[in-house]
Formats: structure tokens, C-alpha cells, sequence
């Protein structure tokens, strides 16, 4: 008699779970179904006979290479972080690289603390599931403002039913957002509210503000006109950063976080808003000649829209999970800037920047929000 599970029940795509821009960025070989869990299977038209599930193997999580990128995540964050130091023309060489080293590591402390809680809230999830899953693969990327594109886990397909995706996948996003918030509040204690010059002296590169934050902002300083925003600090920024991450990681596309919540909701429909979302994007930049995300929409079609089916998806879910998932998923709303990223360029000729009243060049701004 064999034993084997019929063909199609196997599932040899890979799921990715992580907040890394675009999505995971690896494969992994998958194993058919969970370890240790019965099914049952009928031969020739007889009785179902329960079977017993072949035993997951444990994927390879490569210690060496998931400490080596965590730790030139951490170096990589630490410059990004370093040119928001408060500089002054009186400083010394010495007391300027003191400033920029705090400053690098106050962000990256923060920000690599952001990333960390959601990938553990991954993490843990796929081991009280006893999902097989990977250590988070961090993702520097020195040329890049923030200094990584996040972080991703690695989770064999097909180990995991309906009920356990879902939950994989949401506690990530939440997990981060509990440690992005306060940490955010906390940075916007000690910032400045300016407001955004119409000729500045130098170019200032402006960071679009999602709803979440303006919000923040306003319960912190008061009610801000469109004009003000706030001068970034390392804090502050590192929160900017982890509202974006996830609101981008929420997308319901593929293999994002989003995209398993929404096939964890509706199955199979989920590819038909994730093709519709991308043609969407696709439009949109078009239409606002915006290439702010192209290298993510490029991404996303290379990683394809659809999502492959779980061990099982006719698991309930439940209410509760159904309202949870909803209420996550709106945090596109609120987290979501279709402007990350903007320059105000100075009308004047920078080689003749603009002068003060005593006749001195002006400061170059720090980035603001």
C-alpha cells in the first residue's frame, strides 16, 4: 500500500514572512504537509485510512550568514543614522564624529529593535505552531537612506494551515508597531516644528508623512498647518522608517504579509485583488509620473501575485481573527505615504546660496519629516 499523499496536496512554492521591502528574496525546498498530523487518504474507492504525515525537515538556518547580516545591518543603519547628528559650524573634528556616532546609533538601536520585535513575532508564532521556519535574514543596504530593506523569514510551504498562517502573519506587523509607536512619541519629544521654506538656501529632502504620524505629531505639538512638519531626529526617524516598512509589508500582494492575511480571509480571491492592486500601482505612477516605487512593483511582479494554497484551507478561522485581520489591513490607510521621499530645491543658484542679515551663509537644514 503506499503511503505517499496524493500529488495534490503537495505545495512546492515557499512562503516568506519578514518586513523586507519587496518581499523575501530566497527559496526554500518546502515539505508536502505538517509533521506528525494525521489525515486521512482512500485508496481505490474504500474506507479512508488515517495516515500519518511525513515529518517536516528542519530548514537550514545558517547561523554564520544570519549573524554576519545582522551585524552589517547594524553597521549599515549606524551611517544611515549618522547624518541626522545635530551639527554646529563651531564643532571640532572630534566632537562632530562623536555626534554623528551617537546619532548612527541611537537610530539603529532603534530601528534594528523595530525589525527584530517583527520578525519575532514571526518567529514565534511558526514554533508554538511547530511551523519549520528560519532566523530572521536582515537585509543591509548601505546606499539606501535608512540603511537596510528589512528583514525576512523563510517558512517551509505547505506547513502550515489556514488558521496558522494567519496568525504567523499578522503577529509580525502588530509586534513591530508596538515597538515603532512609543518609540516614535518618544523621539517627537525633543524635535523641532519648522515650517518649509517656498526658496530654501539649500536642497532639503523631505520625508512624506503618513496619517499615523501627523497625528502623532499633532497630539505631541499641537495641531500642525500643511506647511509646518518637524525636523527629524534619529528616534523619530527610525519610527518614520517602521510605519512605512509595515504599511508596505501589509500591501495584500504575494507573499507579503499582507497578501498571506488576505488569502488567510477569502483564499483564492485574494489573487484576484492582489492582480487588480498591481495594475492599480501601476497606473497610478503612470499617471503621476511618481517613480517612488518602482523597484517594489517590480519586486512584487518578479515574486508573482498569487499565493499558494495552505495544509489546509478550509480551516475556521473564527470572528475574532476575521476582525482582526480587516482592522490590520486598514493600516494601509493611516500608514501608508504614496510620497515617501520629495526634494525642495533651492530657486536661487546653489553656488550663491542665500545670506543671513549679518551677511553669513545659512546652516543646510537637517531632513525633515
Amino acid at each position: 500500500m503506499n503511503d505517499r499523499p496524493p500529488d495534490h496536496l503537495s505545495n512546492r512554492d515557499e512562503d516568506h514572512f519578514g518586513q523586507a521591502i519587496g518581499g523575501g528574496m530566497a527559496s526554500v525546498p518546502s515539505t508536502p504537509l505538517d509533521a506528525g498530523s494525521p489525515f486521512a487518504i482512500s485508496h481505490g474507492g474504500g474506507p479512508a485510512q488515517p495516515v500519518r504525515r511525513p515529518p517536516a525537515r528542519r530548514l537550514n538556518t545558517r547561523p554564520k550568514l544570519v549573524a554576519f547580516l545582522f551585524v552589517a545591518t547594524c553597521l549599515s543603519t549606524t551611517h544611515a543614522g549618522s547624518h541626522l547628528a545635530e551639527l554646529d559650524a563651531q564643532m571640532t573634528a572630534s566632537e562632530i564624529n562623536r555626534a554623528m556616532l551617537w546619532s548612527g546609533l541611537q537610530f539603529t538601536t532603534a530601528v534594528m529593535g523595530i525589525l527584530l520585535a517583527h520578525e519575532m513575532g514571526h518567529y514565534l508564532q511558526a514554533i508554538r505552531y511547530g511551523v519549520p521556519a528560519t532566523l530572521p535574514f536582515f537585509i543591509p543596504m548601505p546606499i539606501s537612506p535608512f540603511g537596510t530593506m528589512g528583514a525576512v523569514i523563510l517558512q517551509q510551504a505547505g506547513s502550515a494551515n489556514r488558521r496558522a498562517l494567519f496568525d504567523i502573519a499578522i503577529t509580525g506587523p502588530l509586534a513591530g508597531l508596538v515597538v515603532t509607536i512609543p518609540i516614535t512619541l518618544w523621539g517627537l519629544q525633543s524635535v523641532e516644528v519648522i515650517d518649509l521654506p517656498e526658496n530654501p538656501a539649500y536642497p532639503i529632502l523631505v520625508y512624506g508623512d503618513p496619517p499615523l504620524l501627523r497625528w502623532m505629531m499633532a497630539w505631541v505639538h499641537g495641531p500642525l498647518s500643511e506647511n509646518q512638519t518637524v525636523l527629524l531626529n534619529p528616534l523619530v526617524f527610525a519610527g518614520w522608517v517602521g510605519i512605512f516598512i509595515t504599511a508596505l509589508n501589509l500591501l495584500p500582494i504575494g507573499q507579503l504579509d499582507g497578501g498571506h492575511i488576505l488569502y488567510s480571509l477569502i483564499g483564492k480571491s485574494a489573487h484576484v485583488v492582489a492582480i487588480g492592486l498591481l495594475f492599480a500601482a501601476a497606473g497610478y505612477m503612470l499617471y503621476s509620473r511618481d517613480p517612488s516605487f518602482i523597484v517594489l512593483l517590480l519586486l512584487l511582479v518578479l515574486m508573482g501575485p498569487k499565493h499558494p494554497p495552505t495544509a489546509d484551507d478550509t480551516m475556521p478561522l473564527g470572528a475574532g481573527r476575521h476582525v482582526l485581520g480587516w482592522l490590520t489591513l486598514a493600516f494601509l490607510s493611516v500608514g501608508l505615504t504614496l510620497n515617501p521621499i520629495d526634494v525642495i530645491e533651492p530657486a536661487n543658484d546653489a553656488s550663491s546660496p542665500a545670506t543671513t542679515p549679518d551677511g553669513t551663509s545659512p546652516k543646510p537644514p537637517s531632513d525633515s519629516s
